[in-house]
């Protein structure tokens, strides 16, 4: 199953040109650290290599994940209805009897700021998608136990 994630033009861009810049100047920068190290000698105790060869590790991560990402990605503004919960949205909801405020959405949009962040496929994210303000919904955690959620409030995101 893709999952969809809503993006703001902006974190597109910033995203796609971090992607570019890991395939490129990125990478090319850990094939030369790798080669640098190689060239040492004996790769078994050879602590360069292996940082290296990890960090390309994680850097080939880092580009399929955000290549997945932004293959999939809704890009626009954020929601304009502010009756109901939508990807890209701060939500406002009292969740087990504590008011919390959150984003609906990636965290790659909300990079930089200091809000949780649920996706719509976590298990309050897939509750609350389309109630209305003044709504409660229930939903389960992983451990098995029943939360249940009212919406105060929703607004848009404005990074």
């Amino acid at each position: 199953m893709t999952e969809t994630t809503w993006l703001t033009q902006e974190a597109y861009d910033r995203l796609a040109h971090e992607l570019e810049f890991l395939q490129g100047e990125g990478m090319a920068e850990v094939v030369k650290k790798i080669e640098a190290a190689r060239a040492e000698g004996d790769l078994k105790e050879n602590g360069g290599y292996h940082a290296a060869r990890e960090e390309q590790g994680k850097m080939a991560g880092r580009i399929a994940s955000l290549k997945a990402l932004l293959q999939d990605a809704l890009v626009g503004e954020a929601p304009t209805d502010y009756s109901t919960v939508q990807p890209g949205m701060v939500v406002t909801a009292d969740i087990g009897g504590r008011q919390r405020d959150f984003l609906l959405g990636s965290r790659e949009v909300a990079a930089g700021s200091e809000l949780t962040v649920y996706s719509e496929q976590s298990p309050i994210g897939a509750a609350l998608v389309g109630a209305k303000v003044g709504e409660t919904r229930s939903y389960s955690t992983p451990a098995g136990k029943e939360i249940s959620a009212t919406v105060k409030a929703v607004r848009p995101f404005t990074g």
